[in-house]
Formats: structure tokens, C-alpha cells, sequence
């Protein structure tokens, strides 16, 4: 076996990873828990306003 045969396979086999990768992040299964996860930052924004708002109640 040579290492130029070797090269080939661990090209073709990164490639299907690749597009495995790909699929699974497009697929519409996921797409619930990754717009959950893209409104994560304005979670954020909320839960300080939150805080603020306590802790200026509290002077």
C-alpha cells in the first residue's frame, strides 16, 4: 500500500465527515434547538435587565 493510496482514503473519508457535518446542521430536526441556541444572547440581555432592575430596588 502506498502512501499516495493512503492520502486518497483520508481525503475521501474527511469528505464524507464534511458533508455529514453539513447535513446534520441543515437538517430540519435541528433546526428547533439551534434557534433556541441563536436567541441564547438576548436571553442574556434579559436576565440583566432583570438583575438591574433588582438591585436599583434595593437602594
Amino acid at each position: 500500500m502506498d502512501i499516495n493510496v493512503f492520502h486518497a482514503w483520508y481525503t475521501i473519508v474527511l469528505m464524507i465527515v464534511f458533508f455529514g457535518i453539513i447535513w446534520w446542521t441543515f437538517s430540519r430536526k435541528r433546526k428547533s434547538s439551534f434557534n433556541e441556541a441563536a436567541n441564547l444572547p438576548f436571553d442574556d440581555e434579559n436576565r440583566h435587565e432583570a438583575t438591574l432592575q433588582k438591585d436599583s430596588n434595593h437602594e
